[in-house]
């Protein structure tokens, strides 16, 4: 197997800074027709158009973080309803069940988006969500809600990647890491929103149920919402439809910067700009030190736990009564300025500056938690 690294798909603007600047879009894209004269052929393309299809290509990470949170504070009423109350075993798989089927539905994900396209494998990805959603909140069986769980998961182990790989080939190179960023935020509210549909949990019984169908509403829009997204212009050009390409690229830069574009595409595909490496490539040699750096850093990441805190914040809460309600909803609005204070710092800072903050501050965290569950337990007991 051997794997093409490529270039983007397009050229790159000179001035970085300059081109985020909404203001330098071309006389063109300032038209509602998008025609006009050939002033200011030689800006960027404006990010403008295609932030629409970006937002839409979010909703499956908004689904992603929805679902790892709408269990947290319903998991007591969910656990009493279903007959498994103080099965800490049944507990947990009920909340990491959806893990495992996240797992399945990722190694499947390159091939779909390649298969049948960007468009399609967005909507094939709500199909396990919105079907998951209803039997988790239909069950009256453990079994059920597991399975429902399950099949959630699968939904959000494919929609997440073709995403990022969606927002990188419709986004103009100014603006793409901005844009890639919008993934992780989108992540980051769908956990909010999902602590703060599960508030009346305490009051309102069986108010679990709701929650889980509030899931299966964005995931209809984004299918419905899909049909009137472009395709991806790259996998149009390797399926051959190059006039099709050209049309989505029109939609997404302009009809002045289709040209380049397609050149520039086509260098790519060519591997004029580009070199092609066997897999086994990026295990060794001067490949394997960006692979180990980027699959460290991931690791590193889940091994913070900061999956369990999403999952279990409120049973701990709870424990050392602090009202979950308050402190879940102070946690989510914490993550989600975390990730927009990112998402404003990256080209200023850089990534390798932000990523050594970062884990400074987590350490940080990390040190405050345990000295905190000290003086809470005990230290025979930490």
């Amino acid at each position: 197997m051997r794997w093409k690294l490529g270039t983007a798909a397009y050229k790159r603007v000179p001035s970085r800074d300059a081109a985020m600047d909404p203001d330098l879009e071309t006389p063109a894209e300032k038209t509602p027709d998008g025609g006009g004269g050939g002033a200011g052929a030689g800006a960027g393309p404006s990010w403008r158009r295609s932030l629409p299809h970006v937002c839409v290509a979010t909703v499956t990470s908004f689904l992603f973080g929805y679902h790892t949170g709408v269990v947290n504070e319903p998991l007591e009423s969910i656990s009493a309803d279903l007959g498994f109350a103080g099965n800490t075993l049944a507990e947990g798989l009920v909340v990491s069940i959806c893990l495992g089927g996240a797992f399945v539905g990722c190694l499947f994900s390159g091939s779909v988006a390649d298969g049948i396209g960007r468009r399609r494998a967005f909507q094939l990805s709500t199909l396990p969500m919105i079907v998951g959603a209803a039997l988790s909140a239909l069950t009256n069986s453990l079994e059920g809600m597991l399975f429902g769980r399950l099949l959630v998961g699968a939904g959000m182990g494919l929609g997440p990647p073709v995403a990022s790989l969606y927002i990188t080939e419709v986004s103009p190179p100014s603006v793409r890491g901005m844009y890639g960023s919008f993934v992780q935020i989108a992540t980051c509210l769908g956990i909010l929103f999902s602590l703060l549909v599960g508030t009346p949990v305490k009051d309102i019984d069986r108010w679990w149920r709701v929650c889980f169908w509030v899931s299966a509403v964005p995931a209809v829009l984004q299918a419905i919402a899909m049909e009137f997204c472009v395709e991806s212009p790259q996998w149009l050009y390797k399926c051959g439809r190059t006039n099709e390409a050209e049309m989505q690229f029109e939609k997404l830069l302009g009809p002045l910067h289709v040209k380049s574009a397609m050149a520039e595409l086509s260098r790519s595909e060519r591997g004029d700009d580009g070199e092609s490496v066997k897999f086994s490539e990026l295990f060794y040699g001067r490949h394997f030190n960006v692979v180990f750096i980027g699959t460290t850093l991931f690791a590193l990441q889940q091994l913070s736990g900061i999956n369990s805190v999403f999952y279990f914040s409120s049973t701990v809460f709870r424990s050392v009564g602090v009202p979950s309600s308050l402190a879940n909803i102070c946690m989510g609005i914490a993550n989600l300025l975390g990730s927009i204070i990112a998402m404003l710092l990256m080209d200023k800072l850089g990534r390798k500056m932000l990523l050594v903050g970062s884990f400074f501050f987590m350490a940080f965290s990390m040190g405050l938690q345990a000295i905190g569950a000290n003086r809470h337990l005990g230290s025979a007991s930490v």
